[in-house]
């Protein structure tokens, strides 16, 4: 090659390297074969186990509140069913909890001054009613200190409405609804970066302020001896009830009284009667029970061993606890079932994996990734810190799935700039099944967070929001009939296959900067 054409082939290329991402100037964009992506597809849309695994979870073992006995059967049935499969270490790691808590039995009903019955969950972590119990209805709606006086020694034994009535409106938007071709492509874009100014009125010292009033407040009702202290339910109603924690898991925190979520139209017919001077009795027989032996939980573990590459990982995960109600189908059997099933298909088709691939079945996502921030500190390092672990060299990426039964439409990359070359790579295959969409914006709540909060990649998936947040998330509505099949079955071919990308291919995944410590260790 004369000089004269070396020069001008070395400034062409400069010209086509400075137009490409800075990914795909140095990093290459491999991927599996067209066979081994047909065999991930064909083992889990032809052969899918996913809602056997998500009917197991959610009508066998129902709610799984972290720390209760729901939790320990479903996991020892999850490692089970994951040993039978051939994965290797299944195990359970455990972490510091508190202690755990059921609701055995709730019942709820008006007496007067006409009967019918209330549909009515308990508050995790609150006591019941030491049988059944009957009282009076009272409103009592306190927003200073100086209020309490006027109730002081009127409330013994009667049900507290202590929130007031609120409207519901109809819902002219449908419940559940698919992403559209322009709203996948608005969160394309990045974020525009906006001052978002403090609601007027809220100041730190009055944050402290109404903290505060609360604490006396609880106290009060304890003194007072209040049956149950009742309140309406979030929500557009239709008798579904979003209910979590109205107590603390700490055996030293300060008690509290039994907390009663009703549904907001029974709640608010007994306030309505109240108004017009009609007395109401209710009577409830709440049954819960703290468990105080042991105050761990626990994580589950498993994995497909790799081959020339078996000391560096590829992980997966979701997390397998809930709150109470329902029987936790989208938030998060959905999750777990399809990421149970991802590593099945993994197994059955005989992929071979370069890399280790690992599950994880995460305890106490919602009181806080308790479970998945225990597993990062114990095994990558301290985000306090930043003072790494070995293994946190060896740990390719980790991905998630915790929004839901809706279809996966693409992947948030966390800011991480250099793997979205890949990702649309990977994506290729699937667009036929709705996913074409990558995002460099961030998305939060879950688990994925614990490890991109130590600089190991961490994803979760976009997924349409099907019911999500109109119905089913943290509801009595969240059973297995809220789950869609197909969905959940293309969830678990794609996760497969990312997770064989990524377990094959020649380099771990790329990493932006190492954060910097947070104190605050999250």
């Amino acid at each position: 090659m004369s000089f004269a054409r070396r020069t001008t082939f070395a400034a062409l290329a400069v010209a086509i390297l400075a137009v490409l991402p800075a990914a795909a100037q140095w990093q290459p964009v491999d991927r599996l074969s067209p066979d081994i992506v047909y065999r991930i597809k064909d083992e889990g849309l032809q052969r899918s186990k996913v809602m056997e695994i998500a009917s197991y979870l959610t009508d066998v073992y129902g709610p799984r509140l972290a720390g209760s006995p729901d939790y320990k059967e479903g996991a020892e049935w999850a490692q089970k069913t994951l040993r039978e499969w051939g994965l290797a270490n299944v195990h359970t790691e455990s972490f510091a909890f508190g202690r755990g808590w059921q609701n055995r039995r709730m019942f709820a009903q008006a007496l007067t001054p006409r009967n019918y019955p209330l549909i009515a969950y308990p508050k995790a972590w609150t006591p019941g009613t030491n049988g059944l119990v009957s009282g009076d209805a009272a409103l009592v709606f306190i927003d200073a200190e100086s209020d309490l006086a006027m109730y002081r020694g009127k409330l013994r034994g009667k049900f507290v409405l202590a929130t007031r009535p609120r409207d519901l409106a109809p819902r002219f938007q449908p419940q559940a609804e698919r992403y559209t071709d322009s709203q996948l492509a608005d969160l394309e874009k990045m974020p525009q970066r906006r001052s978002v100014p403090a609601p007027l009125g809220v100041t730190a010292a009055s944050f402290q302020a109404q903290r505060e009033l609360q604490t006396k407040i609880a106290k009060f009702w304890i003194d007072e001896g209040v049956a149950a202290v009742l309140e309406p339910s979030r929500g557009d109603g239709g008798g579904t009830l979003f209910v979590q924690s109205g107590g603390s898991r700490n055996p030293s925190d300060p008690p509290v009284v039994a907390q009663v979520v009703l549904a907001t139209e029974h709640y608010n017919r007994i306030a309505r009667t109240l108004e017009k001077k009609i007395p109401v009795t209710l009577q409830m027989d709440i049954d819960n029970q703290f468990l105080d032996a042991d105050q761990n939980s626990f994580n589950v573990l498993a994995e497909l061993p790799g081959t020339d590459k078996a000391d560096e990982v590829v992980m997966l995960g979701a997390h397998f606890d809930s709150w109470h109600t329902g029987t936790s189908a989208t938030d998060n059997a959905a999750g777990s079932a399809v990421m149970m099933e991802a590593m099945r298909i993994l197994k059955a088709s005989g992929i071979p994996l370069r890399r280790t691939v690992r599950l994880g079945l995460w305890g106490a996502e919602e009181e806080g990734l308790v479970g998945s921030r225990a597993y990062v500190k114990e095994h990558f390092g301290d985000t306090a810190t930043m003072q790494l672990k070995p293994e946190q060299a060896k740990l390719s990426g980790y991905f998630n799935v915790d929004n839901g039964t809706g279809q996966i439409r693409g992947v948030y990359l966390q800011g991480n700039e250099a793997i979205g070359p890949i990702f649309t790579s990977w994506m290729e295959p699937f667009h036929n099944m709705g996913m074409k969409t990558v995002t460099i914006r961030n998305t939060g709540g879950t688990d994925h967070q614990a490890f991109d909060a130590i600089g190991i990649p961490g994803f979760q998936f976009i997924q349409d929001d099907l019911e999500y947040d109109t119905r089913t998330h943290h509801s009595n509505m969240d059973t297995y009939e809220r789950l869609q099949p197909q969905d959940l079955m293309q969830n678990a071919v794609i996760v497969a296959s990312f997770v064989a990308q990524a377990a094959n291919r020649d380099q771990m995944l790329p990493r932006k900067p190492l954060p910097r410590p947070n104190p605050a260790g999250r």
